[in-house]
């Protein structure tokens, strides 16, 4: 069941957003060349309380971390360890908090060290999930469907010539970290739920430059790629309004 919620309860999602997003800012600046994602997660945790928050993640049944940190061929759902992170790492942080009742969630993909070093195969792969993310957002407005979303991911990622990934999918979110509908990252069936004032929705590029297939690492939560191929991971917690879709996970 799509749960909608009321402007106050919006305003109570944008301030928890706030929080994420500026969390999530903090974790991305300290992930350098030497730190250990396990110093990332004692980092959001500390920022997470000190802004009177809590971690959303934590919540989930049988996790105990605030943040799933994954580095290359990792996708989701990458437990903090001891890992050393060094130049030319690509590391996606996903990272929620509980604030006030709800849950807001948001992920972003780095280039872990000076981007003027970088690929500009690395930067593209970067570059084609910030703007999937963007035309998908673009989407969430009164009297489109799910689908709809969906495809404008698809768009962009195929066109430039990376893999949406079908297992893993975007979803609602508010009291509850998942909540209906789901959102695919691609074209998958028909229209989908219509979409309409008052829905939250965490939408989520999911891709890959290879073979999109996956695998549980042996952690039994990291998912992979199982060609070991570079993978990338752009959300947003966001509400549909009248004037159509505010990024609720945004400092500003």
């Amino acid at each position: 069941m799509i749960v909608k919620k009321s402007p106050q309860e919006v305003e109570l999602m944008r301030a928890g957003g706030k929080i994420t997003a500026q969390v999530l800012q903090k974790v991305l600046a300290a992930a350098r060349p030497g730190v250990t994602l396990l110093e990332l997660e004692e980092l959001a945790v500390k920022e997470t309380s000190r802004l009177d928050a809590s971690p959303a993640f934590k919540r989930v049944e049988g996790y105990q971390f605030a943040t799933c940190l994954n580095v290359n061929e990792g996708i989701v759902h990458g437990i903090p360890t001891k890992r050393v992170l060094v130049e030319g790492d690509l590391l996606s942080v996903d990272f929620g908090v509980y604030y006030k009742g709800f849950n807001t969630d948001a992920s972003w993909t780095i280039y872990v060290g000076d981007e003027r070093n970088a690929s500009a195969k690395k930067l593209r792969l970067l570059r084609a999930g910030e703007l999937a993310l963007d035309r998908a957002i673009g989407q969430a407005r009164s009297g489109n469907h799910i689908r709809d979303i969906s495809a404008a991911m698809q768009e962009v990622l195929e066109r430039d010539g990376y893999a949406p990934v079908n297992s893993l999918v975007g979803h609602g979110v508010g009291k509850d970290l998942h909540e209906d509908p789901q959102i695919p990252c691609l074209v998958i069936g028909g229209k989908g739920p219509e979409i309409a004032e008052g829905m939250t929705l965490a939408i989520e590029v999911i891709y890959t430059e290879g073979n999109p297939e996956l695998e549980v690492a042996e952690d039994g939560w990291t998912i992979r790629t199982c060609d070991g191929s570079l993978s990338g991971l752009f959300e947003h917690s966001i509400a549909v309004t009248k004037d159509g879709p505010i990024i609720l996970t945004k400092s500003g």
